[in-house]
């Protein structure tokens, strides 16, 4: 029986949920609309969710380059969908071995992953490895490989799950059936790791899709490999520059107060946002189920 005290209760859950939401939605709202207010407007003024002049010019400077967007959103595409398949695939086969009972130096690999949660070798060696050794400078490759190396918190987490969510009875079933180790892991565990395989896998794909970092780091002149983020980073290093020089720049000071300088930072958040935009709905059951898994269970 709902007592009057449980939908009291209910109400006041439903008004913060919805409050929690519109403080999440609004900005983006806001954003949106900031990216489709006029330039002169935007800097008289300020942001506002009714602004007195709309226009497009900052989705039109950037698309000016149209083929470069495309390019770097197909990059992009690929470097987040190759580095989160393989990304995932690494964590997966790391983890499980880590999480039986029964596998030699378990502890030892786990201290060592745990290490790197706590420890990196910093900047300049990193840079030095992947320039030098690995000679992975100005290829697509310095996109996809400096993410590809585990994340030690995926691991973790991946691993939790394996020994606390998958039943060793099952595992032991499989033996006795006769399968191997790997056709236990493909045809019995990952089945029951979707949860927390489409969790990691999400928030790996964020992490390559909003990378501009690399980029920026290791892709200095063969601009056919700038990431979405990397291009959108770059435009807008050249927006200010050219704004903090403009006294020196002589007759190109008409050409610049023609850059939608204001609204065309709002509209790079929202291009290179939406994409993560329309994906996360159809992922959200699973990712939310994993984070549940995770939290109780790890």
């Amino acid at each position: 029986m709902v007592t009057r005290e449980d939908k009291a209760f209910q109400a006041f859950s439903h008004i913060v949920l919805m409050a929690s939401s519109l403080m999440c939605v609004i900005p983006f709202v806001l954003l949106i609309i900031a990216s489709l207010t006029d330039n002169g407007e935007l800097i008289r003024s300020g942001y506002s969710f009714f602004p007195k002049v709309m226009s497009t010019d900052a989705y039109e400077y950037l698309f000016k380059t149209g083929s470069q967007i495309v390019t770097a959103y197909g990059v992009t595409l690929f470097v987040t969908a190759v580095g989160t398949v393989s990304s995932l695939l690494i964590t997966i086969l790391l983890a499980y071995p880590i999480s039986r009972a029964d596998f030699p130096g378990k502890t030892a690999i786990s201290f060592l992953v745990f290490f790197t949660m706590l420890f990196n070798g910093g900047l300049v060696p990193t840079y030095l490895v992947y320039t030098t050794i690995l000679s992975i400078k100005n290829t697509i490759w310095a996109l996809l490989i400096p993410r590809l190396l585990v994340s030690g918190f995926f691991v973790m987490l991946m691993k939790s799950f394996f020994a606390t969510s998958i039943p060793k009875e099952v595992i032991e079933a499989a033996k006795v059936d006769g399968a191997g180790e790997a056709r236990t892991l493909v045809q019995v565990v990952l089945p029951m790791a979707k949860p927390m395989m489409a969790t990691i896998g999400l928030l790996t794909a964020i992490n390559y899709w909003n990378d501009w970092y690399n980029s920026f780091i290791y892709i200095t002149t063969k601009t056919q490999y700038y990431s979405i983020q990397g291009l959108l980073n770059r435009m807008i290093q050249d927006i200010q520059y050219l704004t903090n020089n403009a006294s020196n720049l002589g007759a190109a000071t008409e050409a610049l107060a023609k850059i939608p300088s204001a609204s065309v930072r709002m509209a790079v958040a929202v291009v290179g946002a939406i994409p993560i935009m329309v994906i996360y709905p159809f992922l959200q059951n699973n990712f939310v189920k994993g984070i549940s898994l995770g939290a109780v269970k790890g």
